[in-house]
């Protein structure tokens, strides 16, 4: 079931530019001091992380704003100083911080304070469907949501708040262009540094990361057998729509029979603002859920997998790093196409023959399954797709990234 929307986010600020307004006037007669604030809209977890602890390494003093006890126990059990964020204490210490590090918006910190602050952007994931400024969808309200100029002023909000992101970090110049667009901003505040976040698909060898991945899988979603192939099923967000993914009872039943004949298990992980409901109609151990619930943050997760099946999840570009094969289901591309659009085309990621319904996409994984050839060509189109989208592969991104944070603020040292 859905838990958020653009139309009603957006309604949301509109009806908070009083305290928007009230938090500007606070922070232009705040000095800000040496202090770094840290949130991330997927909690404790994604490049906010890695920064943070390469920050903590180099001795930022830096607090991390929370969202939910969760994540307040949570940063308390890495030994991270945390506040609530929409608390005063938490306000206070946004209206003071030198630097704010989120990922997802001003929302990861406490919004009504961020101006002044220099904003590091990390953003989470190579976008393959458009965002922002791109997309339609990103300016919906339902406060009056036919009206035009209701559309023109959420736009306008947009553009402007972007404008006080100090730096955003690309994956590589192809990227770096899509950011641009997407926020509004000019080349100078986008640096081609890599994402923080997928510098741990790259540290160790690969059996490590494997070995890793797999044991954290099975902490967050219950033991996996030696020797079971796992399937990673991760479909996006359709911005408060129903989840067109779900399988039927007899495409469950097809399935899991599938599964059985392969010694292989699907781990769906449904986006965190849009559970789908992936219940089989009969309790099987061959299908086990990976929410947001369970894992925070994917990333480290994903050497665990043998294949990724998604539709327009970034997910894609950063499990290519692995390289991990995908196979694509996209019950409602055209659908999705003419409202939320690409960059480039669907078919240049998914191919021209994409899979409409688990009946289509069964015969791919049997294929994928059982022939080595066909996982090694789709293992080389994740290398090809990493080549593309990824200028550094070195697991150097976070410290690249703290450079340029440090550099631009004038704390770099020789």
């Amino acid at each position: 079931m859905a838990s958020f929307s653009f139309g009603a986010g957006n309604a949301k600020k509109l009806a908070r530019l009083p305290l928007y307004g009230i938090g500007r006037l606070v922070t232009l007669v705040t000095p800000r001091g040496g202090r770094w604030v840290f949130g991330c809209g997927a909690g404790i977890a994604d490049g906010a992380l890695a920064v943070w602890d390469a920050a903590s390494e180099r001795g930022i003093d830096a607090v991390w704003l929370t969202t939910t006890d969760d994540e307040a126990r949570e940063a308390a059990r890495r030994g991270i100083p945390n506040l609530p964020k929409m608390s005063a204490r938490g306000f206070w210490a946004t209206a003071r911080a030198r630097v704010a590090v989120v990922t997802h918006g001003f929302g990861d910190v406490n919004p009504y304070a961020v101006t002044g602050a220099f904003v590091a952007q990390l953003w989470h994931g190579i976008p393959l469907k458009r965002i922002g400024l791109d997309a339609p969808e990103m300016v919906r309200s339902a406060f009056l949501p036919g009206s035009a100029a209701v559309r023109r002023l959420i736009a306008w909000m947009y553009r402007r708040s972007a404008q006080r992101i100090g730096v955003i970090p690309a994956a590589s110049h192809l990227v770096r262009g899509r950011l641009e667009s997407a926020f509004g901003i000019s080349d100078a505040h986008v640096a081609v540094t890599g994402e923080p976040r997928v510098d741990v698909l790259s540290r160790g060898s690969a059996d490590e990361r494997r070995r890793a991945a797999r044991e954290l899988v099975a902490r967050a979603a219950g033991p996996v057998p030696d020797g079971r192939r796992l399937l990673l099923y991760a479909p996006t967000w359709r911005d408060g729509d129903p989840d067109p993914g779900v399988p039927s009872d007899d495409e469950w039943r097809d399935l899991i029979a599938l599964l059985e004949e392969h010694d292989a298990q699907l781990v769906i992980r449904s986006h965190r603002l849009g559970e789908g409901d992936y219940a089989p109609p009969a309790a099987t151990d061959r299908v086990s859920l990976l929410g947001a619930d369970l894992l925070a943050d994917v990333t480290p997760a994903l050497p665990a997998f043998d294949a990724l099946i998604t539709d327009y999840s970034s997910l894609v570009y950063d499990a290519a790093l692995v390289p991990l094969p995908a196979l694509f289901l996209a019950p409602d591309v055209d659908d999705y196409a003419a409202r939320r659009g690409f960059y480039g085309s669907y078919a240049e990621i998914a191919g021209e023959d994409v899979a409409a319904t688990w009946g289509e996409l069964l015969p791919e994984i049997a294929r994928f399954l059982g022939q080595d050839e066909e996982r090694d060509r789709r293992t080389r189109k994740a290398v090809a797709l990493t080549s593309r989208m990824h200028a550094f592969h070195d697991g150097g991104n976070t410290r690249r990234v703290l450079d340029e944070i440090l550099r631009r603020i004038g704390e770099a040292k020789p």
